[in-house]
């Protein structure tokens, strides 16, 4: 809360870039949700672009891909109450949080910061990243659809797959999500010993 906001998504990756470069001496994948998935995909085309190891493993989940055109309206410049009208439809904050008028006036300039960051994107064409991709979609989010989720596809030289679990926007607070990736992280290390 008391570092300055990033409103640019380059600027962002350049900073992590710089940041993870001395831990890259191992395999390793990222994860990313949301915004979060937005921002590995870019972490892994720097780390490429930088000469530096690449992820084994991708997985993006509750993201549209990010050649596709922002269809919906712009969120990070709304009035107060209307962005927080739209951050009860992401159903990701609890409610009490939401109706707490100083605990929002303190969470607002980061939730936009965040909404600015994924809103001003725009989206460069690269050939696809050499690992695997994995595409997490949550069957009742009411923010990305199955055919936003798909043309992840064309971002990986490797083995794609969408993998539908049950849930909305933020599934990840489910039990079956974690173990899901819980899962997918050991398979993931047996394969690179």
């Amino acid at each position: 809360m008391s570092e300055a906001s990033l409103f640019d998504l380059t600027t962002l990756v350049q900073r992590l870039g710089s940041r993870f470069t001395p831990w890259l001496d191992k395999p390793f994948g990222f994860w990313g949700h949301s915004l979060g998935a937005l921002v590995a995909f870019e972490l892994a085309r720097w780390l490429r672009s930088h000469d530096q190891r690449e992820p084994q493993h991708l997985w993006v989940s509750a993201a549209r891909a990010p050649q596709l055109a922002m269809t919906a309206q712009p969120l990070h410049a709304l009035p107060r109450a209307e962005l927080i009208a739209e951050l009860r439809r992401y159903n990701g904050t609890p409610t009490a949080v939401l109706e707490n008028a100083e605990l929002m006036e303190l969470m607002l300039p980061m939730l936009r910061a965040d909404f600015a960051l994924l809103e001003t994107y725009c989206y460069q064409v690269q050939p696809p990243l050499a690992c695997s991709l994995t595409a997490l979609w949550g069957d009742q989010d009411p923010i990305v659809s199955l055919d936003e989720m798909l043309p992840w596809q064309v971002h990986s030289q490797g083995t794609f797959s969408v993998e539908r679990l049950s849930g909305d926007h933020f599934f990840v607070h489910d039990l079956p999500v974690l173990n899901y990736l819980t899962a997918a992280v050991y398979q993931l290390n047996t394969v690179f010993q």
